[in-house]
């Protein structure tokens, strides 16, 4: 745990832990409406290698729909990031704690977006807990 989110080790190859996230996510409610591939960004723009690194836009349509509609600005903290990080035993995946990006400037303040801060993070709170086999 950091203060951006939590981590779960995965011991399995990078493609199929991509697929496992997804799968979990979903299981939540959430769809993966953005996918960066950090890796191949950084070998086309700058002509550099790095691992294996994918961040998902995950979103929660429902949640996200609420939260725009009692405060539009927290769109540009739309969507719910995942990464996935490929490691020499397998795969780290982080997921963000909603609850501290939500509680940036004054939003923290509104209770609709407390409420639905806490909701995700509650979500994503399970999708750690299935990845981890719990």
């Amino acid at each position: 745990m950091s203060d951006f989110g939590t981590s779960v080790t995965l011991e399995r190859p990078f493609d199929a832990a991509l697929e496992a996230v997804t799968a979990a996510l979903a299981a939540e409610g959430f769809g993966v409406i953005s996918r960066i591939d950090l890796d191949k960004a950084f070998a086309e723009k700058l002509g550099k290698e790095f691992r294996r690194y994918t961040i998902l836009g995950a979103c929660n349509p429902r949640l996200a729909h609420r939260a725009v509609t009692a405060r539009p600005d927290v769109g540009l903290l739309l969507p719910c990031n995942v990464t996935v990080e490929e490691t020499p035993d397998g795969a780290l995946v982080r997921l963000v704690d909603a609850g501290q990006m939500m509680a940036m400037g004054d939003l923290g303040e509104v209770p609709e977006i407390a409420e639905l801060a806490a909701d995700a993070d509650v979500r994503l709170g399970r999708v750690a807990e299935a990845l981890r086999g719990g």
